[in-house]
């Protein structure tokens, strides 16, 4: 079953169009969630909105009634028995306030508490960052997961393994470079994640089908960074343009060259003076005067030439699927794998300057399916997109420790219930019945298939 993904048509929000979308992927809820089971459902919860319009936010989060539907799907399998966990760890400097009051809150209570079910929503960061004019002004201490976090090493099994950083090292969430470099250097390869999630006996993995600046699309494979409770042990991408074996510039021109220096001296500067931050406002501003606003400009690795997130996305993949409590991992064995079930919610996906602003796209279609390589292969095809040019996709069929696929690409069957065209081996679905997403920019050219 792992290298089948179902399809499904979905033509908006209602909730009867839902449920009866979600009907069709009955089986997936039947063979993963059994009755007394503690289920974790991961939506995709980045910001409360669009990046530059606060009044855009469908293409951005997972939507309020998708999980309320599978929701109703989950309580129906664990009959009358177990726990429902809703969990993210949303982008450091948005709020959990604002995203959580789009999500019907009390119908989730009332729904679970008519089946004897608990239904507990979760901010699984330990900080929440206040930003003015993209600088970090303040951080709020959270709550964190009731549970606490679990910390990994994974040494030499990680995708790290044998990829040296730039003499300048990674960049993660923070301004401390020097820690996330330490976190992936000398052997090892730490991360920080979701104790709950890790106990947890099902995740369902809830993302939103949209573009990526960083990492090409981010759907299944990419949604679990929201499962990691310190957000600066995950490296983003590499400090330094190429010839400095950097990848956070696409080329080694002076105006490139000119901002990395610039931005180092930035960098340390608010490191050492956070309560200053505020007072660098102005010079924030004359930068993107100066080198650009990031809406349009090539940086921080967002571009397809971005060699370093893909490495990030796959080891925390593997944790999820092979990590104990305790910190140690399973057998690299598939029976040993935490159960698993990912549904996309593409009704309406985003396309261009994703994940945070994306423009609307009505695909009116969710996918599901219990590995999360085998549904992103299908929505990168159906997206128009190359699988072999999304590093996450392509490397996690070439994983030698801890894999987390066991068939090949030509091997993912496709099935729908609602679209006949979706009936068949993904590589006999025609290009013509896809969609074509617009990219963001820096990978226009480099990823769409042809």
């Amino acid at each position: 079953m792992k290298n089948r993904v179902f399809v499904e048509r979905c033509s908006d929000y209602s909730s009867n169009n839902i449920e009866k979308a979600l009907d069709s992927f009955d089986d997936l809820f039947a063979e993963n969630i059994k009755p007394g089971e503690i289920v974790v459902l991961k939506p995709n919860w980045i910001a409360p909105h669009h990046k530059y319009n606060p009044d855009v936010w469908e293409p951005i989060i997972t939507h309020p009634n998708f999980i309320t539907g599978v929701i109703k799907k989950v309580l129906e399998h664990l009959k009358n028995s177990g726990k429902i966990i809703i969990a993210d760890a949303p982008q450091t400097d948005s709020s959990f306030n604002e995203i959580i009051a789009k999500m019907p809150l009390e119908e989730w209570k009332k729904i679970g508490n008519a089946k004897g079910i608990e239904i507990e929503v979760l901010d699984l960061r330990d900080h929440e960052w206040v930003s003015k004019g993209d600088l970090t002004i303040a951080r709020k201490k959270l709550p964190g997961d009731p549970l606490g976090s679990v910390d990994y090493n994974l040494g030499n099994v990680s995708e790290f393994d044998g990829h040296n950083p730039s003499s300048k090292g990674y960049y993660g969430a923070d301004y401390n470079i020097q820690e996330t470099t330490l976190a992936h250097t000398n052997g090892n390869h730490i991360y920080r994640l979701s104790r709950t999630v890790i106990k947890a006996d099902v995740f369902i993995n809830l993302p939103k089908m949209k573009t990526h600046k960083k990492a090409g699309i981010s759907c299944s494979l990419k949604n679990l960074v929201g499962i990691n409770t310190y957000k600066n042990f995950l490296p983003h991408h590499t400090e330094g343009t190429p010839s400095m074996g950097g990848d956070q510039f696409p080329n080694n021109n002076l105006r490139n060259v000119s901002e990395l220096i610039l931005l180092q001296y930035f960098k340390n500067f608010l490191l050492r003076y956070e309560k200053y931050s505020r007072y660098m406002i102005p010079i924030k501003r004359l930068g993107r005067i100066l080198f650009g606003e990031t809406k349009n400009t090539i940086r921080s690795g967002n571009w397809y030439g971005n060699d370093t997130l893909w490495r990030t996305i796959l080891d925390i993949n593997k944790l999820l699927l092979y990590g104990n409590p305790d910190g140690s991992l399973k057998e690299a064995n598939p029976d040993h794998r935490k159960k698993y079930i990912s549904f996309i919610d593409g009704i309406i996906s985003g396309k261009g300057n994703g994940p945070e602003a994306c423009d609307s796209l009505n695909s009116k279609i969710i996918i599901g399916g219990n590995n999360p390589v085998s549904v992103d292969c299908v929505a990168a095809k159906l997206m128009g997109f190359d699988y072999l040019k999304i590093p996450s996709i392509a490397n996690a069929f070439k994983i030698r420790h801890l894999p987390i696929v066991d068939f090949s690409y030509g091997e993912i069957e496709v099935f729908s219930k609602t679209v006949n065209h979706y009936n068949a081996s993904l590589l006999e679905i025609p290009k013509e019945k896809c969609f074509h997403f617009r990219p963001h920019f820096g990978w226009i050219g480099h990823i769409e298939s042809h």
